[in-house]
């Protein structure tokens, strides 16, 4: 404890000096984000700082019973040194929690990504059936659902789509739903019954502040086109089309589905911004992050997370263990036996870690 402690401290008087920089404090979006931090860990800094004080006083009072030869301050310094010493102790579960802070589940906006994966035509159907049933989870719990791209296939499946979800609780309960999703069933164009098994991969991005990914507008080549697809009036007829790419990074972003160019334009950062924030903190995570998160998932989009079953009814979480035949209900948006067990086994892990 006294270790992170003293981490805490160093940290504090980093950020002091950082914070009376004068280029620093020309840099509003970095001066504001230091200064959040400062306050964060202030507390921290004061308690410890307190218990320390207590330390000095606690020896200071141990000589002077030691050497004293006064009986009446000797007594004095008996009833002092109780009280001090009562007070660094009632002072070390305070430290403790804000050296080592309960973890909070903080409620975040999302960006969730679907595209069809192996499977041809069967597998848009799949990414059509999975967006209508993040959907209608998102109505049942009185999240707001943003479509932000999309891209329909021949049948009337989806190749792609991008979509914001907001709402309490929606990162809590959704962020395990990055990977790849499979399904295993007799597909509408199979005339011999046979059953067939395709994917579709889900991304679960959040939704960071403009502060939190700062992006350089040269870095961008933004292009404009029509859009193509379903769409009537002049979503079809006018350069409303947004494409962007950032050239260090090389991602590209395409969102078409508004009638403005600004909107597109402005939905495609949001997406950009998201996908970058993701890179950086798989870049940044630490090796004790990458231990935890493994033990639900590691997030990553190849990694095959969830069987859902026709012909047994059966959907299976491959993560956790996690067998339910309630394929129909799942499927209709009651994905809550699905997403509290995944939370569940989060917390248990978290309490091991701990």
């Amino acid at each position: 404890m006294f270790k992170k402690l003293d981490q805490i401290e160093s940290r504090y008087s980093e950020l002091e000096s950082l914070l009376a920089d004068p280029q620093v404090m020309a840099d509003q979006k970095a001066y504001q984000k230091l200064a959040k931090e400062f306050a964060d860990i202030t507390p921290a800094v004061e308690a410890y700082r307190e218990y320390r004080d207590h330390a000095r006083q606690i020896d200071d009072l141990k000589e002077m019973i030691a050497g004293g030869s006064d009986p009446e301050l000797t007594a004095l310094a008996h009833e002092d040194l109780s009280q001090l010493t009562q007070s660094q102790q009632d002072l070390e579960p305070r430290l403790h929690d804000l050296a080592f802070p309960k973890f909070e589940e903080k409620d975040r906006d999302l960006i969730i990504e679907i595209r069809a994966g192996t499977g041809g035509q069967e597998a848009s159907l799949f990414a059509a059936d999975l967006f209508r049933m993040y959907s209608r989870y998102a109505e049942m719990k009185g999240w707001d659902v943003e479509i932000m791209s999309s891209s329909e296939s021949e049948t009337g499946g989806l190749k792609e789509i991008i979509f914001g979800i907001t709402g309490p609780g929606a990162s809590k309960y959704l962020k395990w739903e990055s990977g790849a999703h499979r399904v295993q069933r007799v597909p509408a164009t199979e005339a011999s019954g046979r059953i067939h098994t395709s994917a579709a991969t889900v991304a679960v991005l959040y939704e960071p502040e403009e502060v939190d990914v700062s992006i350089d507008p040269r870095d961008l080549k933004i292009d404009v086109f029509r859009s193509s697809g379903p769409g009537g009036q002049s979503v079809n007829t006018t350069d409303s089309a947004v494409r962007i790419t950032h050239l260090p990074s090389g991602l590209v972003v395409i969102c078409q589905d508004e009638r403005s160019q600004l909107k597109n334009k402005a939905k495609a950062m949001r997406v950009l911004r998201a996908r970058l924030s993701e890179k950086m903190e798989r870049e940044n995570q630490s090796k004790e992050a990458q231990d935890r998160k493994v033990k639900v998932g590691s997030g990553d989009r190849s990694e095959k997370i969830r069987t859902y079953n026709y012909p047994e009814r059966r959907v299976t979480d491959h993560r956790i263990g996690l067998t339910l035949h309630q394929l129909t209900n799942i499927m209709d948006g009651d994905l809550d036996p699905v997403t509290h067990a995944l939370v569940q086994a989060e917390e248990e892990a978290r309490k091991q870690d701990d």
